[in-house]
C-alpha cells in the first residue's frame, strides 16, 4: 500500500518510515471477519464498504491511540507492512470470532445496500449487532432470494503474522465471493468515493482488503478536522468499479493509490484502488 503524492507525512502516519524499514520490522496483520451465513450472504459493495468503514473505524477509535489498550498493537502494524487479511464466518464460528475484542460495523442490506452509509458499530464493550438472525442457515432462503441482509463486518486489533487468535486463524480466507444483485447506483461525490480498479478481477475478500486500504490512505492525509467531519458522517463512503476511461486520470489525480505487494491474487505493484476524498480532491477526478 503505497500514496506517492502525499501532501503532508503526519506524525500517526504509517509513512513515516522508509519502506526498507518497514519490510525489516516484525510483521502484523489486521484481521476482518466478514459473516456469510449460507443462504443469506451480504451483497458484495455492501460487504466492501463495511470492510472499509471498520477500518476507519479502529484508526479512529480511542482504544487505538494515545496509551489505549490497543494502541501499541496499531503502531507495531503501521511500522511494518500495512496487512490487513479477510476471513469469513457464520453461525457459531461468528458467534465465537465476537468474544474477541473488536468492532463490528453494519451496512445498509436490501435495497439500500451500496448507499453509502446505514453504519452500525458495536459500543466498547464489543457486543457484536444481531441484525441477521442466528438461524439464518435454516431459513428457506426466501430472504436472500427477496434482498441481501446488511453486511457485517467485525475488525479486531492488530496481531503478529503467524500469531492469529485460534477462533480466527481457523476461519476460511480464500474464495471469499459475493455478488450484487444489481449495480450499485452512481455515488454521491459530495462523499468520498473509493473507485475500484476496472482492470482488475479480484475476490470479495481480496476486494474488501483493499477498500480497506484506500480508506485508510484517505485517513492519513486528512486533517482532523477533516477526520473528525467524516467520524460525525459515519465514515460515509461509497466504493464503485472506476470507469475504465477514467482510470488512468485518476491514478495520475495525486489522489491517494493503493498499489498491491502482491501477496494473493495480483501481480505486485498493481494499482487497485484510488481513494477520492472531496478533501483530497484537486480537480482531475472524474465528474
Amino acid at each position: 500500500m503505497s500514496s506517492e503524492d502525499l501532501r503532508e507525512i503526519r506524525s500517526d502516519s504509517p509513512f513515516r518510515h522508509r519502506a526498507e524499514a518497514r519490510d525489516a520490522a516484525p510483521q502484523f496483520v489486521l484481521p476482518l471477519v466478514v459473516r456469510m451465513e449460507k443462504s443469506a450472504p451480504p451483497s458484495r459493495t455492501d460487504a466492501l464498504e463495511a470492510a472499509a468503514r471498520a477500518v476507519l473505524e479502529i484508526l479512529a477509535d480511542e482504544r487505538s491511540t494515545g496509551e489505549g489498550e490497543w494502541a501499541q498493537a496499531v503502531r507495531d502494524w503501521q511500522d511494518a507492512r500495512i496487512r490487513k487479511v479477510v476471513r469469513r464466518a457464520r453461525g457459531a464460528e461468528w458467534r465465537k470470532a465476537g468474544t474477541l475484542p473488536g468492532i463490528t460495523v453494519t451496512g445498509a442490506g436490501g435495497p439500500e445496500a451500496g448507499s453509502g452509509g446505514a453504519t452500525a458499530t458495536d459500543p466498547a464493550t464489543g457486543a457484536v449487532p444481531t441484525a441477521v438472525a442466528d438461524t439464518a442457515d435454516a431459513a428457506t432462503g426466501s430472504a436472500s432470494a427477496a434482498a441481501p441482509p446488511p453486511a457485517e463486518v467485525r475488525v479486531f486489533p492488530p496481531v503478529p503474522l503467524d500469531g492469529w487468535p485460534k477462533e480466527l486463524a481457523k476461519l476460511q480466507v480464500s474464495g471469499t465471493e459475493l455478488d450484487d444483485l444489481h449495480p450499485p447506483a452512481a455515488p454521491d461525490r459530495s462523499r468520498p468515493v473509493l473507485w475500484l480498479s476496472p482492470e482488475l478481477e479480484m475476490s470479495a475478500g481480496k476486494a474488501m482488503a483493499q477498500a480497506g486500504h484506500g480508506a485508510q490512505l484517505a485517513w492519513w492525509e486528512l486533517s482532523d478536522a477533516d477526520r473528525e467531519a467524516w467520524r460525525e458522517s459515519g465514515f460515509a463512503l461509497f466504493v464503485r468499479t472506476a470507469d475504465p476511461a477514467d482510470w488512468p486520470a485518476l491514478t495520475k489525480s495525486g489522489l491517494p493509490v493503493v498499489r498491491d505487494a502482491g501477496f494473493t491474487e495480483i501481480a505486485p505493484g498493481s494499482c487497485t484502488v484510488v481513494a477520492d476524498h472531496p478533501s483530497l480532491r484537486g480537480g482531475t477526478a472524474p465528474g
